[in-house]
């Protein structure tokens, strides 16, 4: 499991010109099953994304495809957990931990 925040590096007026293709994106993914929620940080100088993903590499290769990463509008930082405890309805994503 991995949570996606999202720093903006340029103005509102600029994200929200390509929040449409921003969107887009997203509901891409969410089709997925790849993106579990989303939503923009409070104050708005951001957002976060939930993401469920095999590994680092590919969610990365993924975070780069977004239009505001490829815009030069947002900077990511990625991090990963293990979802050992979830509500009812993300059962399905629940992970165990590793033998030691």
């Amino acid at each position: 499991m991995f949570i996606l925040e999202l720093t903006y590096t340029a103005p509102l007026e600029r994200i929200d010109e390509a929040l449409p293709q921003h969107v887009q994106w997203l509901d891409s993914h969410y089709a997925a099953g790849t993106f579990l929620a989303s939503g923009r940080k409070v104050p708005r100088d951001g957002g976060v994304i939930l993401a469920a993903g095999q590994d680092r590499a590919g969610i990365e290769a993924l975070v780069a495809t977004d239009p505001f990463v490829r815009l030069g509008l947002t900077e990511y930082r990625v991090t990963e957990f293990l979802a050992t405890v979830t509500a009812p309805a993300l059962q399905d994503y629940r992970q165990q931990l590793p033998a030691s």
